[in-house]
Order: structure tokens, then sequence, then C-alpha cells
């Protein structure tokens, strides 16, 4: 093994740069050669790329975003998007192709498979958390953080005029996110898909009513995992007040996703960008890099999908039967 390419794929998460810098010193430890795509598998099909080296990715451990910068790539759906791909991978005499990113970003590596002669590894790079394999994925913490601070304020201003608010946080069709910043947050309910595929806007409205009638009249958070409700936090908040629930809506957005890495993914993007290399000099294919229980270790990349992987179950029971009041 000679070359390898390194890409960032879908949404960007704090730590790819550390995971970047890892794979890249690791790769000059081992004399391999490293080839960066810019913009995920656009920069492989449009050819859009750089040779890394140490010095490249000198000082951007502590960076949010991906100096490679991040994209969805339609293309890798098509079959000439990836036979495309793969002829220019092959052109470039790369003998394996490391991908940071998600769920989304891993099917397309497997689609790529049939076509391209090199190894596959993917390296989980994702806010949301969903991907089975290892037990956090880089930028969880990091947004969890975020999340969590931004929660805080809110409440400071939800005590100050005893106001009910919902706060949307991001996670796709998960509630890792959710569930997390809701506990630590000490949020008074939690809606993600884990606990109800549908709301039931009448027993949300009881439990606020519930929980003013023991405690008076309070700040009230909701944290709400999107895609949860049609329209969005903004239009619950509407549709509760016509069951008599007045409440504001705060959707964080993008900010999540953005940031310093905090220690923890810097950590783990650093673990894991070094052990995929070492995997690949060891001839590892079409497998996930992550970390379970603190250890490193290798998953199939095509089981990454599978959502065995579940939210806390004592922790989202406790907070229904226990936090609510």
């Amino acid at each position: 093994m000679k070359r390898i390419g390194v890409l960032t794929s879908g949404g960007d998460a704090p730590g790819m740069n550390a995971c970047l810098r890892a794979v890249v010193l690791t790769a000059h430890a081992n004399e391999l050669e490293v080839i960066g795509f810019q913009r995920g598998f656009n920069g492989v099909i449009d050819q859009q790329y750089q040779t890394l080296s140490p010095y490249h990715v000198s000082g951007i451990i502590q960076d949010g975003g991906t100096l490679l910068k991040s994209a969805r790539c339609p293309a890798m759906l098509t079959e000439d998007g990836l036979k495309q791909a793969a002829s220019n991978l092959h052109d470039l005499e790369l003998d394996a192709l490391l991908v940071i990113g998600g769920d989304g970003s891993f099917r397309g590596t497997l689609e790529l498979a049939p076509y391209y002669q090199g190894k596959l590894l993917g390296i989980p790079g994702t806010i949301d958390n969903d991907v089975d394999g290892s037990d956090f994925s880089i930028g969880f913490a990091t947004a969890l953080d975020t999340a969590l601070d931004a929660i805080d304020k809110i409440r400071d201003t939800a005590d100050a005029f005893e106001r009910i608010f919902l706060v949307e946080v991001m996670g796709r069709h998960t509630g890792y996110l959710a569930v997390a910043a809701g506990i630590a947050a000490g949020a008074e309910q939690i809606i993600c898909p884990e606990l109800a595929a549908e709301l039931d806007l009448d027993k949300i409205a009881e439990h606020v009513e519930q929980a003013r009638k023991h405690r008076g009249n309070c700040s009230y958070i909701i944290v709400i995992a999107e895609t949860m409700y049609p329209g969005g936090a903004g239009t619950l908040a509407v549709d509760l007040e016509s069951r008599g629930i007045e409440c504001r809506a705060s959707i964080l957005g993008h900010i999540q996703r953005g940031g310093r890495p905090v220690g923890a993914d810097r950590i783990l993007a650093t673990k894991l960008g070094a052990y995929a290399v070492e995997q690949l000099v060891q001839g590892a294919h079409l497998m996930m890099a992550g970390e379970i229980n603190g250890k490193a270790g290798l998953y199939p990349l095509a089981l990454t999908g599978d959502k065995k992987k579940q939210v806390d179950s004592y922790l989202l029971r406790w907070q229904q039967q226990v936090a609510q009041y």
C-alpha cells in the first residue's frame, strides 16, 4: 500500500479536522501518501483533490468544520457516477479510500465497492450519533455541549418570565441528541422517535398542566427532536396554544454542527483516524473503525445502518416517571 485517499462527506461534525490530522500523521508514519478530496464524493467525481502532508494538518485539531469541506453528492446515487468515481480513484492509483461521515456516506461507500478495486473503510463522523458499531460518533459530544449551553440560557429567560419553551434539536430520525440534551438540561419533557411515533397533543398539554399544578407557575422546557412534528417546533407551539398551552419555540439549528470540538471529540477523532489507517495497512476492507466500551475495533460497514444501537432506555424511563414534575 502506497497511496490512500480521504474525504469528509454529508453533514459536517466538530472533530472532522482532528480526524483528518490523525489520518495524515499516521499515514506519514507508515510512509503512505494521502490524497484529500474536496467536498466529499464530489471531489472524487470532479477530480478536485490535494496531497495532504503533516504541514497541512498542523494546528487544525481545535478547528470546527472540515479542511476538505463537505457536501452531499447526488451523482453517487447513479451507476454512471459510481463508475466515474471508481475510474478516477484507479487513475490516481489509490490503494484505499477512507470516508469520514455518517450513514448516508457509508451507503455511498458500499455502492462504490463493486466498481473500485481498492480498500474502503469508514470512520463515523455525525452529530446524530446514529451509526451502529460505535458507542459515539465524532461530533456528538460537541453538539451536545452546544445544545446544552443554549438550553441553559433559554432556561434563564424561561425562569424570568415563567414561560414554557419548546427547544428543537437536530438528530434526523433519532433521539440521541434530544435525550442527552434533555436529560443534561433538566428538561421537563423530551419528545423523540424512541418514545412515540406520533405525538398526542392532549397528553403533552396534560403533562404541562400537571407539572404546573404541582409547582405553580414556573419555567417548563420541552426538548424535541427534529422531524418529530410536521412544520417543526414552531408549528407545534401554535397547535399547543390552541389547547391553552402558551409556549415559545426555539430552533437551535446549525449552531449544533459548528464550534471547536470538545476534548472528548478530539480524542475520539484522533483514536479512530489513527486506528483506521493502521487497519488499512493490515488489509481491512468494507469495515468501519469505531469504539465500543472505550476500545477501538472494526465493524462491518454494511451493518452500520441497521439501527440496532438504542438510546438509553433507563434514562428514558426515568425521564418519564420521575423527572416530569
